[in-house]
């Protein structure tokens, strides 16, 4: 892997990540099942929401990437508008207050169940993750950084599947991390802070990404 093509790998990956310590509807239905049952049928909601961002993720690389890398026009169209959902998910996240994460918490609390299987669980997440319209606009104004004709079938692939093993894995590890109360009211306190700073830095990535669109 050359050097251009590790950085792009980097700042996709990154800015993934950060996303991913966004907390979001995801979020509150990982730790609503990390509530209510033991690990092992909550990992079901893990493995379901990741599976539905793999869906998304290779649909937009080899789907809709396969036709719009051939046009330079839509694609600087596209990234225009990748560029500037980006920077919506910013200002969401900026103009969030600190009572929001506590109605998360509140919400978490109600109508707890203990009757389901891993299966029900993956099928909610799996659900979950599809009908969020918001996992698809992402990834692909995500992706209008490697959607292009220079970009090997090999690269995609990996860059794919760590983005999906990533969101598999900090699912996994929140259900983990918020058993006990204690762990889940710090992680809440901090989840506001933490919204502050990756909506910073998303909006400054979906900044440049419109910036460098129009430069050409």
């Amino acid at each position: 892997m050359d050097l251009d093509l590790a950085t792009m790998f980097l700042t996709v990956a990154f800015a993934h990540f950060l996303a991913l310590l966004s907390p979001g509807p995801d979020f509150v239905l990982v730790v609503k099942s990390a509530m209510k049952n033991d690990r092992r049928k909550a990992i079901g909601v893990a493995a379901g929401i990741s599976s539905a961002n793999a869906l998304y993720i290779a649909l937009c690389l080899f789907g809709v990437g396969a036709i719009l890398a051939s046009s330079v026009k839509v694609m600087i169209a596209l990234k225009i508008v990748g560029g500037l959902f980006l920077m919506y998910l910013a200002v969401q996240a900026l103009r969030v207050r600190k009572s929001d994460y506590q109605d998360i918490l509140l919400e978490i609390g109600k109508n707890k169940e203990a009757n389901t299987t891993f299966f029900k669980e993956f099928s909610v997440g799996f659900m979950s993750g599809v009908l969020n319209p918001k996992n698809l606009l992402f990834y692909l104004s995500l992706f209008t950084v490697v959607l292009t004709n220079d970009v090997s079938l090999t690269f995609k692939i990996l860059l794919g599947a760590w983005m999906t093993l990533a969101v598999f894995f900090w699912d996994a590890a929140i259900v983990f991390l918020l058993s006990t109360n204690k762990v889940r009211q710090q992680f809440t306190r901090l989840a506001y802070y933490i919204d502050k700073v990756t909506g910073a830095i998303l909006g400054l990535v979906g900044f440049s990404i419109v910036r460098s669109a129009l430069s050409k």
